[in-house]
C-alpha cells in the first residue's frame, strides 16, 4: 500500500513510499482508512519541530471503515465506521494512566509520530481507542473528530464557559474555529476571532457562516488589547483560547484576559521556549490552562456536538489526494485553507 513517511530526521525527508499492509494483532482492528486530516503537528514533523521515531507513516486524524478484527476484538465488526485516539502504547499502568490521562503516558507513541500512522490505505488500532461513528456523521466530518475531541476536553471539560462570557480567539485555524463553535453552543455572549489579513478569506467566511464569530480583529492592523478594554469597559475576556501557537498571539493572551480569568491553552509554537510578560500574569492572578491531545469523554462530547449540528465541520474540510500532500501542507501553511483531508484509500 502507499503510504506518506517521514524517513528520517531532519526538515523535510518526507515521502510517498510502497509500505506494507498491516495485519491486526490480538484485541486491534484493521481499519480501511478514508480520510486523514492534516494536523499542525504534521507540518510541525515535516520541519522537524516535533518529537517523532522515523521511519513512521505520518498522520493521526483519522475516518475508516474496519475490514477486519483480531482476536479478542469484540466490540466491533465488518463495516462499522470509526475513528480513534491517538494515545497508543500508554502503559496502562504509571500514575497518569490509572488516573485517566493516558494522552500523556511517557510511554505513548501515537500513531503518525511515535508509531506508524494514517496518511495510508490501511491502518491498524486497538479496539480500546475506537469510537464508532453515528450514521449522521459522515465519514468526511468524522476525519475531524480528534481536533473536535482535544478542543472539547480542553475549554468544555478542563476549562469551561459561563453562559455570557466574553471569549477571545487567538487564531482562525481549524482547532479556533471549532473552539468558537463550542464556545457558542456552551453560552458564550459575545466571540471575538483574532487573526491575520490572510486569514480574513476562506477562514472568516466559515466562521461567520457557522454564527461562531461576532467580531474579527486583524492583529497586524489594529489594537486587540484597546478594542477588548473597550469592549469590557478596561476588565477584560473572561476567557481566552490561544490556539495559534505564535508568540504575539501568546502575549497578547496575557493581554486581554481579565484578573481572574482563564487561558485555554491550546496551540503548540514548536519551539523550545518563547518571551512572555511573565509578571502580567503574576498580577492578573490568571490561570493558565495547558492542554496536550484529548481525553475519552472529549471524544464523546465532540461526536455528540458533531452529530446534533452544534460543531459543523463538513464544509471547512477540503479534501486532496495524498499525492497532492506538498501541495495541501503549503495551503495549510499559507492560511489558504482551513483544513484539508487527505483521501489515502486505494
Amino acid at each position: 500500500m502507499k503510504a506518506l513517511v517521514k524517513k528520517e530526521k531532519g526538515k523535510g525527508f518526507v515521502e510517498i513510499l510502497e509500505c506494507d499492509k498491516p495485519i491486526p494483532k490480538e484485541n486491534e482492528v484493521l481499519i480501511k482508512v478514508a480520510y486523514t486530516g492534516i494536523c499542525g503537528t504534521d507540518i510541525h514533523i515535516l520541519h522537524d519541530e516535533f518529537p517523532y521515531w522515523p521511519p513512521v507513516i505520518m498522520g493521526h486524524e483519522f475516518s475508516g471503515v474496519v475490514e477486519e478484527v483480531g482476536a479478542g476484538v469484540t466490540g466491533y465488526q465488518k463495516g462499522d465506521k470509526v475513528v480513534g485516539e491517538p494515545h497508543n502504547l500508554a502503559c496502562g499502568k504509571c500514575h497518569l494512566c490509572r488516573n485517566g490521562k493516558i494522552q500523556i503516558c511517557d510511554s505513548k507513541r501515537s500513531i503518525g509520530w511515535g508509531i506508524d500512522g494514517a496518511f495510508a490505505a490501511y491502518l491498524c488500532m486497538p479496539e480500546n481507542l475506537l469510537h464508532k461513528v453515528s450514521d449522521k456523521i459522515s465519514l468526511k466530518s468524522a476525519a475531524v473528530a480528534e481536533p473536535c475531541a482535544i478542543v472539547a476536553h480542553q475549554l468544555l471539560e478542563k476549562c469551561g464557559i459561563t453562559p455570557g462570557d466574553i471569549v477571545v480567539i487567538m487564531g482562525m485555524g481549524a482547532i479556533a474555529i471549532i473552539a468558537a463553535q463550542m464556545a457558542r453552543a456552551a453560552g458564550a455572549g459575545q466571540i471575538v476571532m483574532c487573526g491575520c489579513t490572510r486569514d480574513m478569506g476562506i477562514r472568516l467566511d466559515y466562521a461567520k457562516k457557522t454564527n461562531c464569530c461576532d467580531k474579527f480583529v486583524n492583529v497586524e492592523q489594529e489594537d486587540i488589547v484597546a478594542i477588548i478594554n473597550e469592549m469590557t469597559g478596561g476588565r477584560g475576556a473572561d476567557v481566552v483560547v490561544e490556539a495559534a501557537g505564535a508568540t504575539p498571539a501568546i502575549v497578547n493572551a496575557l493581554k486581554v484576559i481579565k484578573k481572574a480569568g482563564t487561558i485555554c491553552a491550546i496551540g503548540l509554537t514548536g519551539k523550545d521556549t518563547i518571551s512572555i510578560p511573565w509578571d502580567i500574569a503574576m498580577k492578573k492572578a490568571i490561570t493558565v490552562q495547558f492542554n496536550m491531545s484529548s481525553s475519552y469523554n472529549g471524544w464523546e462530547i465532540a461526536l455528540r456536538m458533531m452529530e446534533s449540528g452544534m460543531v459543523q465541520v463538513e464544509e471547512m474540510a477540503k479534501v486532496m489526494k495524498m499525492e497532492e500532500w506538498e501541495d495541501a501542507f503549503s495551503q495549510l501553511e499559507k492560511g489558504e485553507a482551513i483544513k484539508i483531508l487527505l483521501e489515502c484509500g486505494e
